[in-house]
């Protein structure tokens, strides 16, 4: 949107809209930044992952560990305590309805359904900042292991 700022002038007024963010999102980075500028990565510096946000006002969040083992059974849903722990550990997934305050570019996940039980029923705020098909999401701070910690994703839309 154009918006006239003097005699001959005019300047791209730059807002967030709740349209911007609808689409499917693929991960380009996971990390958390503590306090102290101490930067990690939860599922390596290769996760990869999705993020779909639906018009109708619905998202789903999935993201996991490059190089997972497959179950030595190779079944579906039966693998070792050891194997299930460790699949678990390296994947993330939740999904649900989503709402966007576009004046402080905020769009907030409620987790209906996660793979983590500790978040369903969640409702979590991410703050975003879109620079073309780049999608930025950050937490508000949290505090884990008596440090303060945000954590920022990454995505690139995906091209249809």
């Amino acid at each position: 949107m154009k918006v006239k700022i003097s005699e001959g002038k005019e300047m791209i007024e730059n807002k967030f809209k709740k349209e911007q963010v609808i689409g499917i999102w693929t991960l380009v980075s996971y990390e958390v930044v503590d306090n102290m500028g101490n930067k990690t990565y939860p599922m390596g510096e290769d996760a990869t992952g999705f993020i779909m946000y639906h018009p109708e006002g619905f998202m789903s969040a999935q993201m996991m560990t490059k190089g997972r083992p497959k179950y030595a059974s190779g079944a579906l849903h039966t693998g070792t305590q050891e194997e299930m722990a460790t699949a678990a550990q390296g994947y993330l997934a939740y999904a649900g309805p989503y709402k966007v305050d576009e004046v402080n570019k905020v769009v907030t996940h409620q987790m209906t359904v996660s793979m983590n039980p500790t978040w369903l029923g969640d409702s979590q705020p991410r703050y975003v900042n879109l620079d073309g098909d780049i999608l930025e999401i950050v937490s508000p701070p949290i505090i884990e292991d008596g440090k303060e910690q945000n954590t920022k994703l990454i995505w690139k839309r995906v091209a249809a």
